[in-house]
């Protein structure tokens, strides 16, 4: 049987991005995914870039996968030359960068590289495995034992990338391996739009399903957006020698790499690929946050130290908020019984006619009033009207009022008329 390897790309812009910075790539033995960084202007620009110059890898014929492995790193190498160019023609792209995880089916090897926090998996007989090692700050904490991969879920640094290719590193450090494929094998390589808001029992499930891979890659796509993704969304499903038909796939480009890279600015000319030279630039230092250089470990130890006074300082402040809160309910507390203590009303106390000073009301097992005058006016001698509104308590302004309320109702009982 002649071997096929298909897949399948697909790639979202997600819920709150207004522009696709992820790129993405599926031939018909090289797939690849890019994910931008450098703001709307840049991240597009650098996934573009990197992807259509990876992609030149496809047309080649690999007689072992040691060369596809060499001619995968040379192309990120290469890419990465260009995006220091493009910076050097347009200064208003510096900065940018982009992750790639690329991988080249050579007979029964898959030939991989990657840089960044892109991500390649297999599924292999219902098992799912991260092929990719992130190069990120969390992951590097992760690693030393630091925090545990739960933590780094939500860690504040989770988006801190240690390895990119861009403008800012001459010779990065990309990670390549070779490994063997079989029949039945399913591999996906997404960005991390995906495999930050789905988890990875529901990206094996999905790709457990039998369907085609571009249906599986849809799948993926919309589990993402459900989830939220407010990130773009590039998902690759590639499936080794599948059951069906040998018809030819064409190579399909996705995401910003799929339109036309042309754009115009102040003091930069436009962007032509083939006129692009490929040769080294000076390396620019960049300050950002999305990018720390990987060997730096004093700068490290600087980021871990400012999380930690971050966290004290998220704590002090709470607690801060949480005292204030409480001093405010209790000062609400004192004035609100304050105020209940200058109000008064005229009821009832075991039979007689009395005057409260309070309101009505208890706070659980408290009364907010007090007898502060009893009488000796019996409540049912007074007439049935005066009883009624006797009963269901008489305001009064103040204690003076009250009194003169008492006065009537006394002599409603002597006299039998209110005065």
């Amino acid at each position: 049987m002649v071997q096929r390897t298909l897949g399948a790309a697909v790639s979202h812009v997600g819920k709150v991005r207004s522009n696709n910075q992820d790129s993405g790539f599926a031939g018909s033995q090289l797939f690849v995914v890019a994910d931008g960084m450098g703001g709307h202007a840049g991240g597009d620009v650098a996934s573009a870039i990197a992807v259509n110059r990876i992609a030149e890898t496809d047309t080649a014929r690999y007689s072992s996968p040691q060369d596809a492995e060499f001619a995968l790193q040379s192309a990120l190498v290469a890419a990465n030359q260009l995006l220091a160019e493009t910076v050097f023609e347009h200064p208003e792209l510096t900065g940018m960068g982009t992750t790639v995880s690329a991988m080249i089916r050579v007979g029964d090897s898959m030939a991989i590289a990657h840089i960044g926090d892109s991500r390649i998996y297999l599924l292999r007989d219902g098992e799912l495995s991260q092929i990719t090692t992130d190069h990120t700050f969390v992951q590097r904490l992760v690693d030393s034992g630091r925090i545990t991969p739960e933590e780094a879920l939500v860690h504040p640094r989770r988006s801190v990338l240690m390895r990119v290719l861009g403008d800012i590193d001459q010779a990065p450090e990309i990670d390549t391996s070779i490994l063997t494929t079989t029949k039945g094998d399913r591999w996906m390589i997404c960005s991390d739009g995906l495999s930050s808001y789905v988890n990875e029992d529901r990206i094996r499930s999905v790709l457990g399903d039998h369907a085609e891979a571009a249906a599986v890659a849809d799948r993926l796509i919309r589990e993402a957006l459900e989830q939220g993704a407010p990130d773009n969304v590039t998902v690759i499903v590639v499936d080794v020698d599948p059951e069906g038909p040998e018809t030819p796939e064409e190579a399909v480009t996705v995401g910003s790499a799929a339109g036309p890279l042309e754009f115009d600015s102040e003091g930069g000319r436009r962007l032509r690929l083939p006129s692009i030279l490929l040769h080294p630039l000076k390396s620019t230092a960049v300050a950002r946050e999305t990018h720390v250089e990987a060997d730096d470990d004093d700068y490290l130890e600087r980021l871990i130290a400012e999380d930690r006074r971050r966290a004290r300082r998220r704590r002090l402040i709470w607690l801060i908020v949480i005292g204030i809160v409480a001093l405010g309910a209790i000062l609400g507390a004192i004035l609100g019984y304050a105020w209940t203590q200058q109000q008064f009303y005229v009821g009832e106390a075991d039979g007689n006619v009395a005057v409260y000073q309070g309101v009505q009301a208890s706070v659980g097992p408290f009364p907010l009033s007090a007898v502060v005058r009893d009488t000796d006016i019996p409540v049912d001698r007074l007439p049935m009207y005066y009883q009624a509104q006797v009963e269901a308590t008489i305001p009064a302004a103040t204690a003076q009022h009250a009194s003169a309320i008492i006065d009537n109702l006394e002599s409603v009982v002597t006299t039998g008329t209110r005065r």
